[in-house]
This record gives structure tokens, sequence and C-alpha cells, in this order.
């Protein structure tokens, strides 16, 4: 049947499915385990919420299922390709995946403060818990080096340069 035929009020629109994190292609979907338990908690409170649906306008219902079915994909397809990594097995000396760094800022910065961050992944960042994506510039900066090393990140607009404190894996 043509569109023309079609009442108005009958056209549904496309439910908006908010984005995950951003994971580029090709790029491994590092996770910890704390990360990968969290994963499926979401998973599962999102197919109880389908499940449980009470909603008795049938437009309604659909475009509730629907947003829900669009998120579990999405849910779906980042636990498919997680790979756990667990931060025990890490080398202690040196900033890998699963890392909590603490560094101070040398120059570029006029506070010279210190800051502590968790390298964790991209579902997993919270910058309100200091915990940032291994794929964040700041990550990326601090990988691979060990106590009393310096990093170079832009960050706030600015070359800045740190030094690394202190490495620990909870």
């Amino acid at each position: 049947m043509s569109r023309g035929f079609v009442k108005e009020e009958d056209q549904e629109e496309a439910p908006f499915i908010p984005p995950r994190a951003a994971l580029p292609a090709g790029v491994i979907n590092y996770v910890t385990p704390r990360g990968h338990k969290h994963l499926l908690e979401e998973r599962e409170a999102l197919e109880t919420e389908r499940k449980n649906l009470d909603i008795s306008s049938d437009k309604e219902k659909r475009h509730a299922q629907a947003v829900l079915d669009g998120k579990l994909n999405l849910l779906n397809e980042r636990i498919q390709s997680a790979r756990v990594l667990n931060p025990h097995e890490q080398p202690k000396s040196e900033v890998r995946f699963g890392a909590t760094v603490e560094f101070k800022t040398l120059s570029g910065n006029s506070d010279a403060t210190q800051k502590i961050f968790t390298i964790v992944g991209v579902d997993e960042a919270d910058i309100k818990h200091q915990k940032i994506a291994f794929l964040a510039p700041l990550a990326r900066a601090l990988t691979g080096k060990k106590v009393g090393e310096t990093a170079q990140v832009q960050m706030a607009g600015k070359q800045q340069e740190l030094e690394i404190l202190k490495i620990y894996y909870e």
C-alpha cells in the first residue's frame, strides 16, 4: 500500500537508541573483571525491564520494547567482543591496563597538583570516579611508564609533562 493511504497518527518514528561509549573499529574491547561483571548485570537489568514492561498503549509498548531491544543488541555486541584482562596479571612495575596511577604535573600547568586515575575499559570509564578509558590520550601517554619516568600529553590545550609517582593494581 502506498504511504499516501496511511494515517499520520499510525506512522511511528524509529526510536532513538543511545550509543555506547566509543570503541573505534579494530580496537580490542579490553575490560576488567569488575567491568565485565557490570556489563552482565546491565544486561540482566535490561532483560528484566523488558520482561516487566507495564504499558497499556500498544504504540508506547512497541516503542519501549524497540528501545530496550536496541540497547540490548548494542550491549550484547559489547559483551561478545569483551576481552577480560585481570589487572593482577599485569607487570606491577609499569603502567598497564587496570593500573591505578598517581602522578603530578611538572610543566604546562600552573597547579602542580597530584592526580590519581585508574585505566579501565571504555564502558567502565567514569571521570567522576577517576577512571579513564585505555584509549584516552592521558592513559595512552602513561601506559608503559614506570615510577619516576615522565610522560608528555596534550591536556587542557597545553602540552604537559607528567611524572609517575606511584603505580598499583587493586
